[in-house]
């Protein structure tokens, strides 16, 4: 995305609306001052212009893959990939859409009364998932990173107080169930997030950001259910029977 000094604010917005998470970071008003240039914008409230448009490319070319193939990296690098990357989008994303969405319940909450069930999900879905990624970096994660040391030295791994791996894996896996069938329903009562023909500047870039927060929150659980579980299971039966 090219960004020049005359650009509106909000054509950036509507070419990409990831950008109107940076956009929020510096208080700018994409939705109801959007007309305005990024030059105007930049000289009322005293930005960086430089810096703004930096800020936005580096938004923008977050990259949650990768071009290596992630089922041949070491369960530390793995468990670190997704603490940095996915963990951090959560708690980054989070209060940016439930801002959103607290406003469209004020705005247009009488209109469109679904936007209260949805809202209130997303508050379940951000208080569950902070309680579940601090379990993961202070119980699980300290634990696969252990037996990828172990692996790699030949060194017994310390056992853990909860048993056996599958114990933790068994409990994350249940919630990323609920967390899946949470935006099943918050897609049943938005039509897919499709925002209604009045929706607003503020709706369109909130239903996205929805979308955007879902799919990645479904590549965090495949990361998880599908690599790093299965080969934490199986690598620390492996170190124990060879410990055996």
């Amino acid at each position: 995305m090219k960004i020049t000094p005359e650009r509106t604010i909000g054509s950036i917005v509507a070419e990409d609306y990831r950008a109107a998470a940076t956009f929020t970071k510096y208080g700018i008003d994409f939705c109801c001052k959007g007309g305005r240039s990024v030059q105007e914008v930049c000289e009322k409230q005293n930005i960086d212009s430089q810096k703004l448009a930096e800020d936005i490319a580096a938004s923008l070319s977050r990259d949650a893959k990768s071009s290596d193939d992630v089922r041949t990296w070491p369960l530390d690098k793995l468990a670190d990939h997704v603490e940095t990357v996915h963990h951090r989008y959560v708690e980054e994303r989070g209060p940016i859409i439930k801002q959103y969405l607290d406003k469209l319940c004020r705005v247009h909450g009488d209109r469109h009364p679904e936007l209260f069930a949805v809202s209130e999900e997303f508050d379940h879905c951000i208080g569950a998932m902070a309680m579940h990624m601090k379990k993961e970096e202070l119980i699980l994660f300290p634990f696969v990173r252990n037996l990828a040391k172990s692996e790699r030295s030949g060194e017994p791994f310390r056992a853990p107080k909860f048993g056996t791996v599958e114990n933790p894996v068994n409990a994350m896996m249940a919630d990323h169930n609920d967390e899946g069938e949470r935006f099943e329903r918050m897609r049943a009562e938005t039509g897919n997030f499709t925002p209604p023909a009045d929706g607003c500047s503020t709706y369109n870039t909130a239903f996205h950001m929805l979308r955007e927060f879902e799919e990645d929150l479904h590549l965090h659980i495949h990361l998880e259910n599908n690599i790093m579980f299965p080969r934490s299971i199986a690598l620390e039966k492996a170190l124990t029977l060879s410990a055996s």
